[in-house]
């Protein structure tokens, strides 16, 4: 993407949610009406932090996002997708600090940014590819696990930095692409030999970007025992070169889901990148800002209605409210 358009894109985006958030929020917040995106203006504490699993000798570096207060409060996890890293997708930690979630990004070894960032140009696709593996889907889930026990650790902690700041028992489960089937294998898939990898800590999950199963494997089986809310992400040009992730593929997984607490959102045109900080290598459309806008409202919400219990949320989320925050071409839909 040119420079010069991105930025102009970013600025676009940090302005739209601020005149969206600006000219309605003291009306909401007199009249009492539920709205995900009203914050108020807050100091956020950004930490970041390095994780050791001393069992497989690997660390697992993490920036935490700290709402304002000494409360605990609810956790919500992020997993990167192939190639990032823990500061990547920073409106989502930023704007869920805000909301009051100590919001937890990970990055993987094996899968984040030194895949590419120091091999040739040439053979950066090759890395990718090679980096998208059984094995490393393997490392990112212990991480997951190994992030949470610390987490727990370090809770009690009487002189570290998160000591008492964490609501352990509301913890959700979120990422993109590789992330997001990092997130899935942690929150209810079943893989293809019978065998999860779910933590039951984890009380929900936003997925975006998620992937159906290997070919071969019938959805129903890999999300059929799905027992806690999903809520998925996508958009209809939602696609990936590396492990050729189509949309079919995509949009496989909502429909094998059991019934009760599980969305989907479909953005109108919206790529692969939409769900990201900035533009990837192989993006065709320009980014719309609205993308982001409708992210962080859903998932706030949806935040809100199963790591607080907050009703206004689900009403919010279940009836027709919702709408106000996609476009027309954007599809949405609940069971």
């Amino acid at each position: 993407m040119d420079p010069v358009w991105e930025a102009a894109v970013r600025r676009s985006v940090i302005g739209a949610l601020v005149i969206i958030v600006g000219v309605t929020l003291s009306a909401a917040w007199r009249s009492g009406v539920y709205d995900p995106l009203q914050v108020q203006k807050a100091r956020i504490d950004q930490v970041e932090l390095v994780v050791t699993d001393a069992t497989r000798s690997r660390e697992i570096p993490i920036r935490v996002y700290l709402p304002n207060g000494k409360r605990p409060a609810p956790v919500a996890l992020f997993s990167h997708g192939l190639g990032g890293t823990r500061a990547g997708s920073e409106y989502l930690g930023h704007h869920w600090a805000l909301r009051g979630y100590v919001a937890v990004f990970l990055q993987h070894a094996g899968s984040d940014d030194a895949v590419w960032s120091n091999t040739p140009a040439t053979q950066r696709l090759a890395a990718m590819r090679a980096a998208a593996s059984l094995q490393n889907l393997q490392l990112r889930v212990r991480d997951v696990t190994a992030v949470l026990d610390q987490l727990e650790a370090w809770n009690r902690t009487a002189d570290h930095i998160l000591n008492a700041r964490l609501n352990l028992a509301r913890i959700g489960m979120s990422g993109h692409s590789f992330g997001a089937v990092t997130t899935q294998a942690v929150s209810g898939q079943t893989s293809a030999i019978g065998k999860g990898f779910t933590d039951s800590r984890i009380k929900a999950a936003v997925i975006m970007s998620p992937s159906g199963p290997r070919v071969g494997v019938d959805p129903t089986r890999a999300f059929g025992q799905v027992k806690i809310p999903w809520m998925l992400l996508t958009g209809t040009l939602d696609t990936s070169i590396i492990g050729d992730a189509d949309l079919p593929s995509r949009l496989s997984v909502f429909p094998a889901l059991p019934q009760g607490g599980k969305y989907e959102l479909v953005l109108d045109k919206a790529e692969h990148s939409a769900f990201t900080d900035r533009a990837l290598p192989g993006d065709q459309q320009r980014r719309n800002p609205n993308h982001h806008r409708s992210i962080l409202a859903v998932t706030t919400a949806f935040w809100d209605a199963y790591l607080r219990d907050d009703p206004e949320a689900r009403i919010w989320l279940d009836g027709n409210d919702v709408r106000n925050v996609l476009e027309k071409g954007d599809r949405w839909q609940k069971k």
